[in-house]
């Protein structure tokens, strides 16, 4: 029985509060008592003052319990609505900081890329956002308000216990009975798929209508109003699925009414009679008759609706600590024992290594070997989806393969510590990330001399960037934009930093995408030299950077079909130089064409 409440959504909603601040939660749970008691002393204050104008006795301490009263009612209220905006606060940072631990913790990313998994979090993520419901600091007072109406009307039936022991059950009961239509009606279920993708597509909406990286598209096309649209359409479709959800549950009223009808006419019938036989005096007919209307506050007090979506809220947050712990860790990515300063020293090697994205049936790499020699370059090429950015993945030990090994050294990579592994490994993705923080950061978050900042902006092509404070961001005072390709520079001396400060394999994954083609030989050229010695894995579909490096492998469907220099796999005529005398050819026409306008 106990572990079946404790085991409650309202009730560990609840406990967290308690841990998140047990003083402001103390206060919080007082104020509700006493604001809903209040109500009751006030009701009997104004029976005394009644039955004293009726007798022609004193009204002064009637008159003074009816003003602290009133006063008491009229302070506490905004009082309490601080101490619950702020326990809210308090218990969104707390439930927000272990949603953050939880999503970071796991080593690797499979985890993020889960649909069940986002789903949670996106719930959890969500919550205190608006997205579904009334942030926490606002939902508190909202749970508050139920709350202090149950206190309310419980207070007051009590009060008729002294007219008769039948009165309130039979007036309270009555109230109490509400809840069930009002519970059935006011419940939907706000984790199903449908909800959460709608709740998903409508937050999309919204971001493209205020982040500024839509902006231009939106205002060069003329989105804006097909963007109203859509976000007024999504939001409207997550209200609909709510709405639906609740008028499903709905019960016919008639048999509430005349079940309060009957109760509370049997009652005045009652009141009336002894009323009028003199068994009670003015004062307590006002008393009584008050606390019978005061009664109503059952209806419409307790657990409500915005206790449900919070509590639901926190629930999110516990399952998705408890799923990166135990679901996301059938593949979670294990740290080994051996350390790994100064590997690679002589090779990296693939040995039959398959590989499948969890929910797909088909391996993105399907037996590979590969043989990468420390201190070289090997440049990777292929169509796409041929598995390129997944072996970099899995180097990296974002994910483990499926089956077969990478080894370093003869050493099996998850043998490796982790984390000396990752120190070992400087990598700029696809997808990199620009931080809205100084320059500075942006190089070298995790801290380097301004000495090496400046040498890594200038091998990475970005020496006219040396205000190391300046914030990225035009949100910021004084801050700034950069073009895409001044971006991607800076995410290029961000590996360049990492080298200085030890790490020895430099992963380039597409690195120079927003540059030109000159831009982008200029800068791979300035990239091999400073990680000359360094083991270099370079991803690339520009093969006029790509035949720079000291070998060039070619993966198709999961496979290496080619392996070489550039001037061996020419002399192949396989897929690499059919895919080279392509881009060759298409580059040659826009020079010419070019040639022709000037």
């Amino acid at each position: 029985m106990l572990s079946s409440i404790t085991s409650r959504k309202e009730w560990v909603f609840f406990a967290t509060l308690w841990r998140s601040h047990p003083w402001l939660t103390a206060t919080w749970w007082a104020l509700i008592l006493l604001q809903g008691v209040l109500p009751a002393v006030f009701v009997v204050a104004v029976g005394v003052l009644v039955g004293a104008l009726a007798d022609g006795a004193p009204i002064r301490t009637p008159l003074i319990l009816i003003g602290a009263v009133f006063v008491l009612m009229q302070l506490l209220t905004p009082l309490h609505s601080q101490v619950g905006s702020l326990l809210g606060e308090h218990a969104s940072d707390r439930l927000h900081d272990r949603l953050l631990v939880a999503a970071g913790a796991p080593e690797g990313v499979a985890h993020l890329e889960n649909r069940e998994h986002m789903d949670e979090l996106t719930a959890a993520r969500d919550f205190d956002l608006g997205m579904s419901g009334p942030p926490l600091h606002l939902s508190m007072g909202i749970i508050a308000g139920g709350l202090v109406e149950a206190v309310a009307g419980l207070a007051q039936a009590a009060v008729l216990a002294a007219y008769a022991w039948w009165a309130p059950l039979l007036v309270g009961g009555a109230w109490l009975s509400t809840h069930w239509l009002l519970r059935e009606s006011t419940q939907w279920d706000r984790n199903t798929g449908e909800v959460l993708d709608a709740q998903r597509r409508a937050e999309y909406s919204y971001r493209l209508a205020v982040d500024s990286p839509a902006a231009k598209e939106i205002r060069l096309f003329g989105l804006a109003n097909w963007l109203t649209d859509r976000f007024a359409s999504d939001r409207r479709t997550l209200v609909e699925l709510r709405w639906q959800a609740t008028r499903l549950r709905q019960k016919p009223m008639r048999w509430m009414v005349l079940v309060l009808v009957v109760s509370g006419g049997l009652f005045f019938w009652s009141l009336g009679r002894d009323a009028a036989t003199g068994a009670i005096d003015l004062g307590q007919v006002s008393t009584f008759a008050y606390a019978a209307v005061g009664a109503s506050a059952l209806a419409f007090g307790g657990l409500n609706w915005a206790l449900s979506l919070a509590a639901e809220g926190v629930m999110s947050v516990l399952r998705v600590e408890r799923t990166m712990s135990s679901t996301a860790a059938a593949r979670a990515v294990v740290s080994g024992r051996t350390p790994a300063e100064g590997m690679p020293a002589a090779e990296i090697r693939f040995r039959d290594v398959t590989f499948v994205y969890p929910g797909m049936s088909s391996p993105v790499l399907d037996g590979l070997d590969l043989t990468i020699p420390a201190g070289g370059s090997l440049a990777v090429v292929g169509v796409n989806g041929a598995g390129k950015s997944t072996l970099v993945k899995l180097l990296c030990r974002l994910y483990d393969p499926v089956s077969g090994t990478i080894e370093v050294d003869g050493t099996d990579l998850r043998d490796l510590d982790l984390e000396s592994w990752r120190r070992r490994i400087s990598a700029i993705f696809q997808d990199f990330i620009r931080y809205e923080l100084p320059l500075k950061d942006n190089v070298a978050p995790l801290g380097a001399t301004p000495e090496e900042v400046l040498e890594a902006l200038a091998t990475a092509g970005a020496a006219g960037l040396r205000d190391l404070q300046t914030v990225l961001s035009p949100g910021y005072e004084n801050g700034t934009d950069l073009s895409g390709g001044q971006w991607q520079r800076i995410a290029l001396a961000r590996v360049m930093c990492a080298v200085r400060q030890g790490a020895g394999v430099v992963v380039l994954d597409e690195p120079t995408a927003q540059l030109d083609v000159r831009g982008e030989a200029e800068v791979f050229d300035r990239v091999l030299e400073a990680t000359e010695g360094c083991t270099t894995i370079l991803i690339s579909h520009r093969f006029s950077t790509v035949r720079r490096a000291d070998r060039i492998c070619v993966v198709d469907q999961g496979r290496v079909v080619e392996l070489g220099s550039h001037d061996e796999l020419m002399a192949l005529k396989g897929t690499y130089a059919r895919l080279f005398e392509l881009q060759a050819a298409r580059f040659n026409e826009e020079q010419d064409g070019s040639d022709d306008a000037a």
